[in-house]
């Protein structure tokens, strides 16, 4: 595989968030440090909302690739815009082997991913049963996950501030089976409870 090069649009739409954040929505970060500096790595958040992704990217120092729904591949400017800013096609309801392959070699190469262990947004605050996705990558990569909480991401203000919280790495077992993935998968939205 060839080195990752992360384009310019990428940084400037992260510095771009990442201000949009802190004024609009009072964007807090809390955790940060706990992010691997180099490595492949997981990150892990629940997902509430569409501006998750972006608000968590832009909370962090490295660049983050993400799985997106294939259908925002195909919106004119947007999949022009998402795939030039790490962003990488995912069929959902499918085994999509060739996202999980492109995941797979991204963590492999040192690259951060993020995964929904969910799978998608959930509606309220309440947490849907993990898909073991997120854990089969972790045990083939080998490389640990971060499970990330954000608040306040349905209807964030400067009163009811957007808060990213980053917790402490979660490490896949160096053995491991199918029913690993499951409960690696379930161990990670326990930490993101808590967070």
């Amino acid at each position: 595989m060839q080195p990752v090069k992360t384009s310019w649009l990428y940084f400037f739409g992260r510095s771009l968030c990442r201000l949009a954040g802190r004024l609009l929505w009072g964007l807090r970060v809390e955790g940060a440090d706990n992010i691997p500096v180099s490595g492949g790595v997981l990150i892990a958040p629940n997902h509430r909302s569409a501006i998750d992704p972006p608000m968590v990217g832009s909370s962090m120092a490295r660049p983050l690739h993400f799985m997106a729904k294939q259908e925002l591949f195909e919106v004119p400017v947007l999949g022009f815009l998402i795939k030039r800013t790490n962003a990488f096609p995912v069929k959902r309801g499918a085994r999509d082997v060739g996202a999980f392959r492109n995941a797979q070699r991204l963590l492999e190469f040192g690259e951060a991913v993020l995964v929904f262990p969910e799978g998608t947004r959930s509606k309220d605050d309440s947490f849907k049963p993990p898909l073991p996705g997120v854990g089969m990558l972790s045990c083939m990569a080998q490389a640990p996950i971060i499970p990330v909480r954000v608040r306040n991401s349905q209807n964030p203000s400067r009163k009811n501030p957007l808060t990213v919280i980053f917790g402490k790495p979660v490490y896949p077992p160096a053995e491991f089976n199918k029913d690993s993935y499951g409960a690696l998968s379930a161990a990670v939205i326990e930490e993101i409870k808590k967070l």
